[in-house]
């Protein structure tokens, strides 16, 4: 009777978070990563450098690093459906604020306050999931949601070049379109997480009361588990050892994945393409490649119910993807590397993700999620900003992929040497989850 009641209950949670997580998750990135492809006609219309262009599009990122934890911990306290809703409409108005941009000061301005609107968002859905679903299961949902991410990239890559040729209509030029056409359905979908979105299982009117009582149950169960061995304050958490070294391991990750992805349409271009919109199809490779090892190796991870060596195996790919796109950087071979790499990236994603919720909860969880996020996406400033330094001083972009393969190999090595991290979750249930898994 367990069995089936929790196969029913977590098919229900399935299928009624994860659309709308991996619906808000792809409007958040196509409004993230959609400066990437602006940047094709936006530094010439607004005279900008590759290196104006990487520091401006990296301020986003020192927001996001600001806000990101008071972010998570005002979720704890106000629930997800007020929050996220908040979040989608003001990136949203702020996404689309980018097309009156009008040179490199203002650029930076605006996507500095889109990183303060948007921070919160994804360690916010991190947390979230937490409340809905069992440690056995955490790869996974987070790998499932985070297939967003890539979609994002490859839907949004044709999308966006293809708004670039409306160039003059209405008298605007075609990125200012991009950026504004792309910024409402976020505030639309905004306002419908308001009315749709569930906070607790307590609150489910979708699950029955036997399948509530089950997944209330099985979920304080594994809090206890956790408290038990260590219960952490907010602060305690955000320095805890174990967070920092997280923290350090995602730096190198994100780091290197955001310095190629702002490029890579630009670094296409450099290898001979001449049509806006082959870029954007072309771009979508990488990215549909990565959108498979994202969802394989979450699966992979939760079966082996494994975090560490699956992550350090992802660091390594994505390290010889970059150092591989480098060396053959002007050929299409520099492509291969590019899909190798961001395999790597994304594969990461649902072990590195699964590793935090097995050792904290409430809100030493919400404050140490956000805190790893947020020094992580440091790596959004440093690793645009050194591809662009580098491409400015070279004349290539290889030294660029260079240095972002070493921050790829620093996290390859700290998840060797030091994450070797206790799943502190005990569940009696386990052993009946595993066998229906």
């Amino acid at each position: 009777m367990t069995r089936s009641v929790e196969r029913s209950a977590i098919r229900k949670v399935y299928l009624r978070l994860l659309p709308i997580a991996l619906l808000t998750y792809f409007l958040c990135y196509v409004d993230r990563i959609n400066v990437g492809f602006a940047a094709l006609t936006m530094r010439g219309d607004l005279h900008m450098s590759a290196t104006d262009f990487g520091f401006a599009a990296g301020t986003f990122y020192w927001g996001y690093f600001i806000f990101e934890v008071p972010s998570n911990v005002i979720m704890e306290k106000v629930g997800a459906r007020l929050w996220i809703a908040r979040i989608m409409i003001t990136w949203g108005l702020l996404s689309g604020a980018t097309a009156f941009a009008t040179g490199s000061e203002s650029f930076a301005v605006i996507r500095f306050f889109l990183g303060l609107a948007e921070a919160g968002f994804f360690p916010g859905l991190v947390l979230y999931f937490t409340y809905w679903f069992p440690h056995y299961h955490h790869a996974r949902i987070v790998s499932s949601f985070l297939v967003g991410l890539p979609v994002a990239v490859a839907v949004g890559a044709p999308l966006s070049t293809a708004f670039l040729a409306l160039d003059g209509w209405l008298g605007l030029h075609g990125w200012q379109h991009m950026y504004l056409m792309e910024a409402i359905p976020t505030v639309l979908i905004g306002i419908v997480v308001l009315f749709v979105l569930t906070d607790k299982p307590e609150q489910a009117k979708f699950l029955t009361a036997e399948e509530k009582t089950w997944l209330a149950g099985c979920l304080a169960a594994e809090r206890n588990a956790k408290d038990a061995v260590r219960k952490l304050s907010m602060w305690q958490a955000m320095f805890d050892p174990k967070v920092l070294l997280l923290s350090l391991n995602y730096l190198g990750i994100v780091t290197a994945s955001l310095g190629m992805l702002i490029f890579i349409p630009q670094i296409i271009k450099s290898l001979g393409v001449t049509s806006n919109m082959t870029v954007g199809w072309l771009t979508m490779i990488p990215y549909i490649c990565a959108t498979i090892s994202l969802l394989v190796w979450g699966y992979v991870s939760d079966r082996m119910n494994e975090r560490r060596w699956n992550l350090f195996w992802t660091c390594v790919v994505s390290t010889a993807g970059l150092v591989i796109a480098g060396l053959t950087m002007g050929t299409w071979w520099a492509m291969v590397g590019m899909t190798i790499a961001a395999c790597g990236f994304y594969g990461s994603k649902g072990p590195f993700w699964a590793m935090p919720p097995m050792f904290l909860t409430g809100p030493a969880a919400a404050a140490a999620i956000a805190w790893i996020n947020s020094i992580g996406n440091l790596g959004g400033f440093f690793g645009p900003w050194y591809v662009g330094f580098m491409k400015d001083a070279t004349g290539s972009y290889a030294g660029g992929l260079y240095g972002l393969a070493l921050f790829g190999f620093i996290a390859a090595v700290v998840c060797a040497f030091f994450l070797n991290i206790q799943n502190n979750a005990v569940v009696a249930a386990e052993p009946v989850a595993s066998q229906a898994d």
